[in-house]
């Protein structure tokens, strides 16, 4: 019995580092949601599932691309892909309220995909998930609502300015590329 469980303990204490192993770099990350305690666990929650991942600012004349960032997760939610927003005051557009950012995507836009706490997004100060993002697209955010599509094996299949619309026809090309692998 005692060799069983000893067996077992091993066996647990091994499957951590395979398991993140496993996970992609790019996902190896949690954020803090969005006006919650939870957080968003990349690895865990979106492990397999192709993402657009957004840096959004509430004050930004972008901001109704919400709405057409949730009829692209509706769209396609059930096929696989989740869209992230990730507020971000790195452009001077967000308010330094998160239940002002919540409003404005939940009650304004109707968002019901994933959104985290406000992140910086470029340069040294930027939050793993960004840097890597940008490490992979060959570019970071040069505005607010940078679309970056990444494939179910956690690689960028290409990134989209703030000017692509989400129902762009190359932006929903990428999505279908990301999909598909």
């Amino acid at each position: 019995m005692k060799h069983h469980l000893l067996a077992a303990l091993v066996l647990l204490l091994l499957s951590g580092p395979v398991l993140a192993e496993s996970c992609p770099a790019l996902l190896q990350h949690e954020l803090p949601k969005l006006r919650s305690k939870e957080t968003i666990d990349l690895c865990q929650d979106f492990q397999g599932k192709a993402l657009v991942v957004v840096n959004t600012a509430s004050f930004c004349g972008f901001a109704p691309q919400f709405e057409g960032l949730e009829a692209l997760y509706q769209r396609y939610k059930d096929e696989g892909l989740v869209v992230i927003g990730v507020p971000s005051d790195d452009f001077f557009q967000e308010s330094d309220d998160a239940a002002e950012t919540a409003e404005v995507c939940y009650v304004n836009y109707g968002v019901t995909f994933p959104m985290a706490q406000t992140q910086p997004v470029r340069g040294s100060d930027a939050i793993p998930l960004f840097k890597e993002l940008a490490k992979q697209a060959g570019g970071a955010p040069r505005w607010n609502f940078y679309k970056y599509v990444v494939d179910r094996n956690g690689q960028v299949v290409d990134y989209f300015s703030s000017k692509v619309k989400p129902d762009d026809p190359k932006l929903i090309a990428a999505v279908e590329k990301a999909l598909a692998r």
